[in-house]
């Protein structure tokens, strides 16, 4: 009989009152609970409606005695939290940072372990995480998988890439849940990393549509000292389950505690503009790490990039040495191959361009020793990062540039030798001041060194953390490209002022981009930080470039325009050789004119998949900016300018696509118009398919810039 009361208490202890809490709105709840077995869950609901259903938490070990189930809760504590912070750069000046916490501390009585959960419900999403207090039966663990469900409410639309430990260079797919499996082989394409994990595997940021009309997003934040989430879903349930990122040994996580895991977050809404306007990934990030931030400076630039990327010219600078031996080989003694455009007399004319222009950076690919053998061979000791080629005079271009109020930035292809590349960290960052560069685009293009890891997994996720802090000490801005997709970290470590880790406009030269592919990465890539997208492409036929390419960049010209409004990012790239902006100064004058800072932005119309217009108040003016990009079927706006200041005129000036305009075989047909425009403005504006339109709204100060101008309409 003792045994039986013994084992009722037990159970009861197990299946514990749940516990709810909301959203400061009342919008969203989410209901804590642990099930029968002593198995934490919990479910979120929007407006009444389900969202994510009864769905189970626990964190397999590499040994016996995981935290999974037989869980018992020991307190709970509610709270409440209401700060206004301001960025170093971003969408907004100001950002609310609003919710109502629930924390739970849980015991699991048959080895005294100790596992806490907390959860934060904000007015556009939820966000939780596990905790583990310093314990003395868990002084050190590892992760052998991690179990957290989101468990759908139905098969649900999708825009997904497929699951991959190496990269997310994949163009999006749009698909019910229930189509992941047996579309997943064909949305895989070549990259020169890449490890698929599962056939119905995807990667966060995952964007859903239901039924409906419920827009849910699943991603994490603050992604430290951890593998990166996947997902893979269950789909005959259409659950989902979180995926970590393995090492060479096939573990997860090393932890030792106290520790936590990042956040695994849940944003929904019923309307999809809320989707973008979210700021939950950032507000879960930690603030500011730097006391100073004065050096970090949005930027504007141009580069040596796209004749390589797109016109078939060579990073290296001969083809004489097919096996590089640093500190060895002698360039002086070698032929050049007379292609490389890293040379002293091209640079100085992209260094021209931007002075002229107003654009802040010229970057330069290709300029250092090693490009010859730098990929395909394992190679650990391939670049040291200081040492130029013959044909670079990086003195007298730096001092060139400096003249001309312009900047080089500093480019770090580290081939993904790791070790390489943190042996040679310092003295690279070093020169990097001793010539006035303030920013580095690195890069991590190819198979893991150490052999074996993952680019997403916890080792390589504390190196780039590691170059982003150490380039801090040196008032470094860093830009990486290949390395794990953001989790808003820039919020705490601002001078990670962009990354790549996403399908760009280098795609456009290669297979090309789905035309939607523009409207998608909002919703997906840049929830968790901006992506240097490089967009800008005025020339779409590839062949202009390069008579072996067959590619097309699959976007008018307008919608190039637009990108630089729509892909939000401090850190922008007027991405084609100067000779295609020459051929169209008219449209170029927008790239020239939008900033790279914002105030304010409001999006005025978003349907994934389909079409983003979004508006933003340029930083520290009265100006506004609006894009527009559409996907296959195009788009018609009808734009009412309301939030312009009342007692204000201004002059817009409108690049829309031509009316014979086609993303295909007419993307280069556009105008150009201007007029008048007010708070109380409506215009109507149309995007072809793969299309767009860009606007600037200038503030009037000088009456006498009216005459011969009309009301826009």
């Amino acid at each position: 009989m003792k045994i039986i009361i013994a084992a009722f208490l037990l159970l009861l202890c197990f299946m514990a009152k749940a516990e709810s809490i909301s959203s400061p709105s009342g919008n969203i709840t989410l209901e804590f609970s642990i099930n029968e077995r002593g198995i934490p869950t919990y479910q979120v609901t929007y407006k009444g409606i389900p969202v994510i259903k009864p769905s189970t938490l626990g964190i397999e070990l590499n040994e016996e005695n995981s935290l999974m189930d037989s869980f018992r809760i020991n307190n709970t504590s509610t709270s409440t939290f209401d700060e206004t912070w301001e960025p170093v750069w971003g969408e907004n000046s100001h950002i609310r940072n609003r919710y109502n916490e629930l924390f739970v501390e849980l015991e699991k009585p048959s080895n005294g372990r100790f596992m806490n959960l907390r959860f934060r419900v904000y007015d556009d999403g939820v966000g939780f995480r596990y905790e583990f207090p310093s314990q003395q039966y868990l002084p050190y663990f590892v992760v052998k998988k991690e179990h957290t469900q989101f468990a759908m409410t139905g098969d649900h639309t999708a825009w997904w890439i497929p699951g991959d430990y190496d990269t997310q260079e994949y163009d999006y797919t749009e698909s019910k849940l229930s189509e992941i499996r047996s579309l997943l082989s064909g949305a895989v394409d070549g990259n020169l990393s890449q490890s698929i994990f599962s056939s119905t595997g995807v990667q966060t940021s995952l964007q859903m549509k239901t039924a409906e009309g419920l827009y849910i997003n699943l991603h994490e934040a603050a992604l430290v000292d951890y593998s990166c989430m996947h997902l893979v879903l269950d789909d005959k349930n259409f659950v989902f389950t979180s995926q970590l990122t393995p090492d060479a040994q096939g573990n997860m996580a090393y932890m030792q505690t106290p520790c936590r895991t990042p956040w695994r977050t849940v944003m929904v809404s019923d309307d999809a503009r809320d989707i973008l306007a979210s700021n939950l990934i950032l507000n879960l990030n930690e603030p500011c790490k730097y006391k100073d931030t004065s050096w970090i400076k949005p930027v504007k630039y141009i580069g040596v990039w796209w004749e390589m990327i797109a016109g078939g010219k060579p990073w290296a600078y001969t083809w004489d040495v097919p096996s590089v031996r640093l500190g060895e080989t002698d360039y002086n003694k070698v032929k050049p191959n007379g292609q490389h455009p890293a040379n002293n007399e091209n640079v100085k004319k992209y260094i021209d361009f931007a002075a002229k222009h107003g654009f802040d950076q010229v970057l330069v690919e290709g300029w250092n020793i090693g490009w010859e053998d730098w990929f395909g061979h394992s190679k650990d000791y391939v670049f040291d990062f200081v040492t130029p080629y013959p044909d670079f005079d990086i003195k007298m271009l730096n001092e060139y540039a400096q003249s001309k109020g312009v900047k080089l930035m500093m480019h770090h292809e580290t081939s993904a030798s790791i070790r390489n590349y943190e042996r040679h960290m310092e003295a690279a960052y070093q020169l990097m001041n001793d010539y006035g560069y303030n920013a580095v685009k690195s890069g991590y293009v190819g198979n893991m060194i150490p052999r074996g890891e993952h680019h997403y997994g916890q080792w390589l996720n504390n190196h780039y953390l590691y170059a982003v802090t150490e380039a801090a000490k040196h008032h470094i801005m860093v830009n990486a490209h290949e390395a794990v997709r953001p989790t808003g970290l820039c919020r705490t470590y601002p001078n990670l002022i962009g990354n790549e880790s996403a399908r760009g406009t280098e795609y456009e030269a290669f297979s090309g981009n789905k035309p939607f592919h523009t409207t998608v990465l909002p919703f997906t890539r840049l929830q968790g930080g901006p992506m240097d997208y490089t967009p800008g492409i005025f020339e779409m036929d590839m062949s202009k470039l390069n008579p072996n390419s067959k590619s097309h960049v699959n976007s008018t010209l307008a919608r190039q325009l637009a990108l630089y409004v729509t892909m939000y990012s401090p850190l922008q790239m007027a991405a084609d050789i100067p000779e295609n902006y020459e051929r169209f100064m008219d449209a170029f004058q927008f790239i020239k004119d939008v900033p790279v800072d914002w105030d304010e932005s409001k999006y005025l119309e978003a349907e994934p998949g389909r079409y983003i217009v979004v508006a933003r108040k340029a930083k520290g003016s009265n100006n506004w900016f609006i894009g527009c990009t559409s996907g296959e079927e195009g788009h018609l706006s009808t734009l009412k300018l309301d939030f312009l200041d009342n007692d204000k005129k201004y002059i817009a000036t409108v690049y829309e696509d031509g009316k014979d305009a086609h993303y295909r075989n007419n993307p280069q047909s556009y105008g150009i118009r201007k007029g008048i425009v007010t708070a109380k403005s409506v215009l109507k504006m149309k995007a072809v398919a793969g299309g767009g339109y860009a606007i600037s709204i200038i503030e009037i100060t000088d009456k006498t810039v009216l005459r011969g101008l009309k009301n826009l309409k």
